[in-house]
């Protein structure tokens, strides 16, 4: 095996991990709603869950690299310049996917759970545009949301559905922010790994179809 065959392999146990790890991440939000509420649309945890970035961005749009990647360990399609730019070529999917996920969890870091925002937790009170990717500032960045004792304070003072919540309303407060910031922290992650990982490979991939691969291993059943 050459070292862009080796490197290649890493690549795809690393972009599969990560997949894995953010088509888990984005069910987390999804199956507690579920069991908070018995639909998950009547009672979400936030918007930004619909949006899918760990299932569809990290996930379903790195698979294809990831199988490019992990077939030259298994002497298959990699094991050719052909292969190697093809695996190449099928990062820039992977590289659109990470971007739409990163894009995603920062928008959801910035404007919290629904929580935090509006007494009624629907998907009803959900805007799902690309529009929305585009309009927000980092320098709102600050996730006061998270860190001040209590993130519906203002949007409760008149209201007598927090009163009567009482302690159960504010348990699910911090169960709720808890989850959206665990979870959109790590899909931040997991979209900037697959992006350093499927530009490495882009590199590798070209390196390998310039250079070559080993032909060697091509022989070996």
């Amino acid at each position: 095996m050459t070292c862009c065959e080796g490197w290649t392999s890493c690549n795809g146990f690393s972009l599969l991990f990560l997949l894995l790890f953010g088509v888990v991440l984005n069910a987390v939000p999804l199956v507690i709603s579920i069991l908070e509420g018995n639909k998950a649309s009547e009672n979400p945890i936030s918007c930004f869950e619909w949006w899918l970035p760990g299932i569809i961005g990290a996930g379903l749009m790195a698979i294809p690299a990831t199988t490019m990647s992990l077939s030259a360990r298994k002497r298959a399609c990699c094991n050719h310049k052909t292969g190697m730019l093809f695996s190449s070529l099928t990062n820039i999917l992977t590289i659109v996917g990470a971007v739409y996920c990163i894009l995603v969890s920062t928008q959801a870091l910035i404007v919290g759970p629904l929580i935090c925002n509006t007494q009624q937790n629907s998907t009803a009170n959900c805007k799902l545009s690309l529009k929305d990717l585009n309009d927000f500032d980092l320098k709102s960045f600050n996730l006061e949301w998270f860190l001040s004792n209590s993130c519906v304070q203002a949007a409760s003072s008149n209201s007598s559905v927090a009163r009567a919540g009482g302690l159960h309303f504010d348990s699910k407060e911090k169960l709720y922010r808890t989850v959206h910031f665990s979870v959109f922290l790590g899909l931040l992650l997991v979209g900037n790994l697959e992006v350093l990982f499927a530009l490495s490979q882009m590199v590798i991939g070209f390196l390998g179809c310039l250079c070559g691969v080993s032909r060697r291993r091509s022989r070996i059943v």
